[in-house]
């Protein structure tokens, strides 16, 4: 059902409360060190500034656990809005009380207040009704534009809708699932699927739905290793449940039946330890020694990938190929991004490490578009519906 959007509302003089997902990464100083997850949300922004709206901003900013954390309060968020929107922005001291409701009355037109962290209240995640109540009683109107956090049912992100008379979508997650819908659903072909990672267990549902729908689908990292072992090879040090090589073993026979292409490594570099100075080799994946761990792909599966993405009108990535955040386990991964940005598709990023590869080669700004949420995009990808998104108006 498609769902009401930010511009279906009469906006002027309402006060909107937007959810909007500014967990963002801070140094030992406070300091933000990514803000791609803040101007993500200025469209929507913008868009109730420009029609008349008192703009209510709420976030969570990393696991307080219900306990108010000073390190983890919105304070430099606040500095970071205010320099990107250009004007004023204020910050209340809690997300709740008497005080806030006070501060949300005496707003004006145009105004932005951001709320304290969400996550300062542990009924926030466990979608206490009382609590969901009193953030909507902040607001005439709910817009939703935190997609990293739709596959949550927090306070914030489901349960407040129901106290709200319209909850619509923002400008974020349109673009999200607009994105999703070309890749996935509607594609231009081949499509070409890369996955990759270290979490084997939780991507086996996503590597099933995508089997239906893609073309081709490159398996690198870790993933590699239940797919070579349901074919009788090793996995050097790593583990592999029986039920996951089983689990892969009816994945590939169904992905054959569809005439869809897997590509696995042919080689690997490999170490003794998870170490940057351990000794390092190339072999083949039927030379990994029991006692070695497997960290990049090589030079000649880097090419394989390579070549199997030169005809792709539609990439999605999530998952590295390896440890790519020590240098001497990075290659692969990096090689993976040189490709896929010099290619002639629709190219799309799958959030977590994946996207901070892009940022650390400075090659971002050379894809389609970076998802904001590795969870909720990874539960796209399963084929789930969206609890945060499920609960908006419907049309």
């Amino acid at each position: 059902m498609e769902k009401l959007f930010i511009t279906d509302l009469d906006l002027k003089g309402k006060k909107v409360f937007v959810r909007v997902d500014y967990n963002v990464p801070l140094d030992e100083q406070g300091n933000i060190t990514d803000d791609a997850r803040i101007r993500a949300t200025l469209p929507t922004i913008n868009y109730l500034l420009d029609e008349g709206a008192k703009v209510i901003l709420a976030s969570h900013l990393g696991r307080p656990n219900g306990k108010v954390i000073p390190e983890l309060s919105l304070k430099p968020i606040v500095k970071r809005l205010h320099r990107l929107l250009n004007k004023g922005v204020k910050l209340a001291s809690n997300c709740i009380g008497p005080d806030v409701k006070k501060q949300v009355d005496n707003m004006q037109p145009e105004d932005v207040l951001l709320l304290e962290n969400l996550r300062f209240h542990r009924e926030e995640q466990e979608n206490d009704p009382k609590f969901a109540k009193e953030l909507a009683s902040l607001c005439d109107v709910f817009v939703q534009d935190a997609f990293g956090n739709c596959h949550r049912t927090h306070a914030s992100m489901v349960g407040i809708n129901g106290n709200v008379l319209q909850a619509a979508e923002g400008f974020l997650i349109k673009k999200e699932l607009d994105y999703f819908e070309k890749a996935v659903n509607n594609p231009s072909r081949p499509l070409v699927a890369i996955i990759g990672g270290a979490k084997v267990a939780d991507k086996i549902k996503i590597i099933e739905n995508l089997s239906k729908k893609v073309d081709k689908l490159i398996i690198g990292g870790a993933m590699a290793f239940p797919f070579l072992k349901a074919l009788g090879y090793g996995a050097g040090k790593l583990t592999i449940e029986k039920a996951i090589i089983e689990k892969i073993s009816s994945i590939t026979k169904l992905a054959r039946e569809r005439s869809v292409k897997i590509y696995l490594p042919v080689d690997f570099v490999i170490a003794e330890k998870f170490d940057g100075r351990a000794e390092t080799k190339v072999v083949t994946f039927q030379e990994i020694p029991e006692n070695w761990i497997a960290l990049d792909i090589g030079p000649a599966s880097t090419k394989l990938f390579s070549e199997a993405l030169q005809n792709a009108k539609t990439i999605i990535w999530n998952g590295p190929m390896g440890a790519f955040e020590i240098d001497a386990f990075s290659r692969g991964t990096y090689a993976m991004v040189e490709t896929v940005v010099d290619a002639h598709a629709l190219t799309i990023i799958g959030g977590g490490d994946t996207d901070r590869a892009f940022h650390k080669m400075g090659e971002s700004y050379k894809v389609s578009f970076i998802s904001t949420g590795g969870g909720a995009f990874l539960e796209l990808l399963e084929g789930k519906e969206l609890p945060g998104i499920a609960a908006l108006t419907n049309k």
